[in-house]
């Protein structure tokens, strides 16, 4: 109840204000009133002295003044009267009486400036006096001349003055009677009002300080506080609103935080505000579905594993990481992307992240995986994800602090929502791979196949032209394939189609590209290459054929081909038309008695 306390004071204080404020105008204006009252009667009183003691002068009976005087002190309130003769009457006439001549500092003032000079004795609880000593002017005006009598004197000056002593104990006390009635009404009206005030505002307050109680509850996550006891149908109407509120946000911000939550990893530090929970989660909900519908129009897992990168140097504010994809049926593991550098020998020694599916946290255990020779001066998280049967997605995160270490592990539930809801991207763009590398590889040999050849042969020769590389092409062909099929069968047909792509593989680069382009017969593109190399790369594809053994049942066999070459862009400017013309030049080492290698010349165009 401390805001009540509160308005409670501060409306005593106020009404308490303006109780001093109306008192003590009263007071002012009384005593103004009663010192303006005297006065107007003290300068009445004066003057009908002057007049009096002026008739008596003309008139003869002067010396009677002071019967006039002390008759006058018996007036009601009236203490003493006394004249004070000026200087210019006492030259003229004497100092008359005893006490016609200036009693006091006061008297004297008055005659020498010839002004008006009030004293007020005030006193609250003894007598109070009001003295006025009034001058007497000489004037030449009017119905009576001064100057007739005081020939000394000049027209203005203080020939006398009268002092008149008054008491104002009447007035006092009607003031102080009339204040105190005053100040006892207005006591009461203030306890009036302040009772009035109390009772008007009371609910109001009370209600108000639940509701302070209950928000102080709310700001700090606490929505199950209600409103007790209100008082007041405005109170009640108001408590029964609040509550209500308080009750629909409390079920839905739990259940809407048990639903959501669902969707994502859980967190790695719980609010205790659900409502900040909620934000929070749909804030998480929200970048990821803009992810997943970002990387869903992505043409290649590449820009994938790209856009995954983005999201973790961006958004999550990672600076070195590394990503792995880990093929669980072959057990051989793909680097897919790198940010800095590659701190681990993974491809060659294997995860230990992958293998015990568990992350690896070098801060826990110095040295933990031997895979990671790099790492001695840096600390790495490890953390393996299963993609599909076959996948496994492992990211390695690298840092050098403790307190980006500590960050990276609150970082982990929200990498898993993105590995999450990147999986079926993943595993769509891996199928889409496979479907397109089935359809443009040989399944016998797993050498690319025609389709491919025409699919790419464009692209490959605008590379060509542009970069001004050389290439030189081979048409091979086994020599007399069609005995080995008759005579042994297509099993033993197949074995010396395999052969044929062992060898050829065996003898060329990674940069060289080797197609089955169809049956017995298969294209290779030597990149970069001279004629010299060409014609010595051939020879040695046949030669090594040639010693190659090719199962027969319980036999081997033994079989040579032909090689027909040519020149890009010696021989034409278009790959295409090399690949023609190393036909042509097969076709010349068959006619010629085969198990030999032929480089093209104009004069086969002729034939």
């Amino acid at each position: 109840m401390r805001t009540k306390n509160k308005i409670i004071f501060l409306v005593i204080f106020i009404t308490f204000s303006m109780f001093v404020l109306l008192i003590a105008n009263l007071i002012y204006n009384f005593r103004d009133y009663g010192v303006k009252n005297i006065d107007d009667k003290a300068h009445v009183l004066a003057k009908t002295i002057e007049h009096s003691l002026t008739s008596q002068m003309v008139t003869g009976v002067i010396e009677n003044r002071e019967l006039f005087l002390s008759q006058l002190e018996d007036l009601p309130n009236i203490d003493k009267i006394w004249l004070s003769r000026g200087k210019d009457v006492v030259e003229m006439f004497g100092i008359g009486f005893n006490n016609e001549i200036a009693r006091d500092e006061i008297d004297k003032e008055v005659l020498k400036t010839g002004n008006i000079k009030r004293v007020i004795s005030e006193n609250i609880f003894s007598k109070s006096h009001y003295r006025i000593t009034i001058p007497y002017k000489a004037t030449s005006q009017g119905k009576i001349n001064c100057m007739q009598c005081h020939t000394n004197a000049k027209e203005g000056d203080t020939l006398g003055a009268i002092t008149i002593t008054m008491s104002i104990d009447d007035s006092k006390e009607v003031g102080i009677t009339t204040v105190a009635h005053t100040a006892v009404i207005a006591l009461l009206l203030m306890v009036i009002i302040i009772f009035l005030i109390n009772m008007l505002i009371s609910p109001f307050l009370s209600v108000f300080d639940e509701i302070k109680k209950v928000m102080s509850k709310a700001q700090d996550g606490d929505y199950s506080q209600r409103i007790d006891n209100p008082e007041g149908k405005e109170s009640k109407d108001v408590a029964s609103w609040i509550n209500g509120l308080l009750e629909k946000l409390e079920s839905s911000l739990d259940e809407m935080d048990s639903k959501i939550s669902v969707f994502l990893t859980e967190n790695s530090v719980d609010e205790k505000d659900h409502l900040i929970n909620v934000k929070n989660t749909v804030d998480r909900l929200s970048d990821v579905y803009r992810f997943r519908k970002t990387i869903e129009y992505d043409d290649t897992l590449e820009e994938v594993y790209s856009r995954l990168a983005h999201v973790f140097k961006e958004q999550l504010g990672l600076k070195d990481f590394n990503f792995f994809e880990s093929d669980t049926i072959h057990n051989k593991i793909n680097v897919v992307y790198v940010e800095n550098q590659l701190y681990c020998d993974i491809t060659e020694m294997g995860c230990r992240a992958d293998r015990t599916n568990t992350i690896i946290d070098s801060t826990q255990f110095q040295n933990v995986c031997s895979a990671c020779k790099k790492c001695k001066e840096t600390n790495y998280f490890c953390v393996p994800y299963s993609i599909s049967n076959e996948l496994d997605l492992i990211v390695s995160i690298y840092t050098n602090k403790e307190e980006e270490t500590k960050r990276i592990r609150e970082l982990i539930p929200y990498i898993k929502d993105y590995i999450d809801t990147a999986k079926t991207v993943i595993v769509s763009k891996k199928l889409m791979n496979i479907l397109e590398l089935n359809a443009r590889t040989d399944p016998l040999t797993g050498l690319y196949n025609r389709k491919y050849l025409e699919d790419s042969i464009d692209k490959i020769t605008a590379q060509a032209t542009r970069a001004n590389i050389k290439y030189g092409v081979l048409m091979v062909d086994i020599d007399h394939f069609k005995k080995v099929n008759d005579t042994y069968g297509h099993d033993v047909g197949d074995n010396a189609i395999k052969i044929v792509a062992e060898t050829l593989i065996e003898n060329t680069r990674e940069s060289d590209i080797v197609i089955r382009f169809g049956g017995e017969e298969f294209i290779v593109l030597l990149y970069n290459c001279d004629e010299k190399s060409v014609d010595k790369l051939s020879l040695k594809i046949k030669e090594a054929f040639a010693l190659k053994k090719i199962p027969a049942g319980n036999t081997t066999i033994s079989k040579t081909m032909s090689i027909g070459t040519s020149m890009y862009p010696k021989d034409n400017d278009n790959v295409k038309d090399c690949i023609k013309y190393a036909d042509l030049a097969l076709y010349e080492a068959k006619e010629t008695g085969r198990n030999k290698v032929v480089a093209f010349h104009e004069e086969l165009l002729k034939k």
